[in-house]
């Protein structure tokens, strides 16, 4: 975890040992900017893809059975339109029920972004998270190096009031092509927030770290608005449904 105003952490390193999957996949126009950089919300999409291929390719048991608590990229620089990119996937720590999934970006032989995203195993039926086999846990182990991780919430905790800070909000329609096979709120589409504000703000994008963790699921029909906040050391947008609760917090904080 990283706080305001301490060093960005860089996640897990790349095992020597152990199971890990690679792809390579050229940056498209439908993942970038109007000036050619690579959107956070395409990465998003990227890490997803990669799960889902590494996941069939080690016939995992219910490979689609996970959901995203938390997803954490670190940006030191950004892959352009057409870019050939190799990305490299791993499981960094294991829980009871979860599992870090580690994915590392190259660009030209060089590393552009490293991701950590928590994946909650659950029973799709009832959304309740279920315990990891003892044989997936065995496959996935031996790249862990024995580290061990929380699904405890991180960033959402101990933030002001959602009128605080010179906090503003405005208006995020739910759009139908925003949903996932799941009915909800599809991982990437949280990142689109982050893209908005970068988008609005110019100046530096990279290097970066920016964090998405979930609260709650966003449905379709429901009415969300976008609280931004200025925070010491960094931005917070939070996905604020109509009842006030928080579905989603993004933290952004440029080094």
């Amino acid at each position: 975890m990283t706080q305001p105003g301490s060093k960005v952490v860089l996640p897990t390193p790349l095992p020597e040992v152990g199971r890990r999957f690679s792809t390579a996949r050229k940056v498209r126009l439908g993942d970038v900017t109007p000036k050619g950089r690579l959107r956070l919300d395409a990465v998003a999409r990227y890490l997803q893809d990669i799960a889902t291929d590494d996941s069939l390719d080690g016939s995992y048991s219910e490979p689609h059975s996970w959901v995203v608590r938390r997803t954490q990229m670190w940006v030191s620089s950004f892959p352009k339109y057409l870019d050939q990119i190799e990305l490299t996937t791993w499981c960094g720590a294991l829980g009871s029920h979860w599992a870090e999934r580690r994915t590392q970006i190259k660009c030209d032989g060089v590393v552009a972004i490293e991701a950590a995203a928590l994946w909650v195993r659950v029973d799709f039926k009832t959304m309740k998270p279920v315990a990891l086999s003892a044989d997936l846990v065995a496959l996935l182990e031996t790249a862990t190096g024995g580290r061990k991780i929380s699904s405890r919430l991180e960033i959402g905790k101990n933030l002001p009031d959602l009128d605080s800070n010179n906090a503003t909000s405005q208006d995020w329609p739910i759009r139908f092509s925003d949903m996932d096979a799941v009915g909800h709120l599809n991982n990437a589409a949280y990142w689109e927030v982050l893209e908005e504000y970068l988008g609005a703000n110019s100046g530096q994008r990279a290097p970066l770290h920016a964090t998405v963790e979930h609260h709650g699921a966003i449905d379709p029909g429901n009415k969300v608005r976008i609280v931004t906040q200025q925070l010491e050391g960094r931005v917070v947008l939070r996905h604020v449904l109509d009842d006030g609760e928080v579905a989603a917090v993004t933290e952004l904080i440029l080094a």
